[in-house]
């Protein structure tokens, strides 16, 4: 008994002193400190450990900082609640300015400003503020979603400062990257991080390519500068990955020789010049790409060439495999998409691929797009071939190549020639026509199929 009672006294006095030496070393307390200010939703913390890679960070903050601006996006807001209001005038008796924000990033010292297209979506009224807190209105000059690029103008007094578009094909993995945006309207912002992946793609649909980075960037930072320790504009920041609407850990940004080509197009043609090359490749990880092996492939295998394209002239097959253009490594087909996104039509590309064993370097003019998409329908439209034009016995027309989830199967493959008893020659003209008519309008639509019969469609 008295042994039993001595080695639970030793028990209680081991426990004692290890709790204590806990509590001296181990458990110190951890602040948190929240402002006075009600309103605010910053929560002062411990600074991080200081990065030691070496890298100078200065000299890119001093040249970005001031060419980073806020943008303030108004759209008329709808707050309609069902009341009477409502019933006699529709919403539009109720609507209220909704207010968004974002960056942007000058460049050029005359006030061309670059950003994303869904930061200024929708705007009746647009503001910028510069580094200094001047406050400019913005006219958007031109926008294309598919980029999510847009190119906003100011006229200031005096020449501003600016970043000039760097050579994003060059920047490598691994390398160290600026973030700089303008989120909350407390002057320009800057995180660091490196380059995790080049030419990833975030949709099935669009296969657009992105620089990822795990540089930290938040809601407001979007249209912000991604710059390489030199202060080259090599991206604009556009999203992250998230499930909370905030950084975790992923961003993304539009590659700057991507953005540059659409600015350019914007303030030259209005509207994105896209340079097409006329291949397609089969989609990876399906059970058909696992039996053939695609998916082992380094490069893009094309499974179809597109008739009258620039491959199909330039003497592209089924089954080759594209390594490279312009001397640019392709390992996946988000990489040649990226690069073929700053090209436009009449651009003369060499294209490297492998076919039968045997290398072979074909140079390829790339052609404009021969197709368009007629959203109002939910159909996608392209030009003539001449085996189309034989096979369906007509010299002009568009033919149905695409429907959407919601459109009638007996669309496709078939020739529209005429919308409300207008004839269509190409998608220019189906472009032109379908787009000025009203969502409700009746539309009479007039079809070809193989065996040369007419079809009237009335919606």
């Amino acid at each position: 008994m008295k042994k039993a009672a001595g080695l639970f006294l030793v028990a209680l006095l081991a426990g004692a002193v290890t709790l204590g030496a806990y509590k001296l070393f181990f458990d110190q307390p951890t602040y948190r400190f929240i402002g006075t200010d009600d309103q605010s939703s910053f929560v002062p913390t411990r600074a991080g450990v200081a990065n030691n890679s070496g890298a100078d960070f200065t000299i890119a903050a001093q040249k970005t900082v001031h060419a980073v601006v806020h943008v303030k996006n108004v759209t008329a807001g709808n707050s309609g609640s069902g009341g009477l209001l409502d019933f006699w005038y529709g919403n539009q008796a109720r609507q209220r300015p909704q207010v968004g924000t974002g960056s942007g990033v000058i460049i050029s010292p005359d006030g061309y400003i670059v950003t994303n297209n869904h930061v200024i979506d929708k705007s009746v009224q647009l503001q910028v503020t510069l580094n200094n807190n001047k406050i400019y209105e913005a006219e958007i000059i031109g926008a294309d979603p598919n980029t999510d690029i847009a190119l906003l103008k100011i006229d200031a007094e005096e020449d501003l400062p600016y970043l000039a578009f760097g050579n994003s094909d060059q920047a490598q993995i691994g390398e160290w990257v600026l973030a700089v945006g303008n989120p909350f309207n407390l002057t320009s912002t800057v995180t660091a991080g490196i380059i995790s992946a080049k030419a990833r793609s975030l949709s099935r649909v669009r296969n657009q390519s992105f620089i990822q980075t795990d540089a930290a960037v938040n809601p407001g930072n979007s249209g912000g500068a991604l710059v390489n320790t030199n202060g080259d504009l090599i991206g604009i920041n556009t999203a992250i990955t998230s499930q909370t609407g905030s950084y975790v850990g992923y961003s993304f940004a539009v590659p700057s020789n991507i953005a540059k080509k659409v600015v350019e197009d914007l303030m030259e043609f209005g509207n994105v010049q896209k340079g097409l090359l006329g291949i397609s490749a089969p989609r990876l990880n399906t059970t058909r790409a696992i039996e053939l092996g695609l998916n082992e492939i380094e490069g893009v295998y094309v499974s179809t060439v597109e008739e009258e394209s620039g491959a199909d002239e330039a003497g592209l097959q089924e089954g080759d495999i594209i390594k490279g253009v312009d001397e640019i490594q392709v390992r996946k087909f988000e990489e040649l998409t990226g690069y073929l996104a700053s090209k436009r039509p009449g651009d003369q590309i060499e294209v490297s691929l492998e076919r039968e064993g045997k290398v072979l370097n074909l140079p390829v003019t790339l052609k404009k797009a021969s197709y368009v998409d007629i959203n109002s329908l939910g159909l996608r439209v392209k030009n003539l071939t001449q085996s189309d034009r034989k096979t369906f016995g007509v010299s002009k027309g568009v033919k149905v190549v695409a429907i959407a989830r919601n459109q009638r199967e007996s669309f496709l493959n078939k020739v529209i020639v005429e919308v409300n008893d207008e004839p269509i020659r190409n998608i220019e003209d189906a472009n032109r026509i379908m787009s000025g008519l009203s969502q409700y309008e009746l539309r009479s639509i007039t079809f070809i199929n193989k065996d040369g019969d007419r079809e009237r469609l009335i919606q």
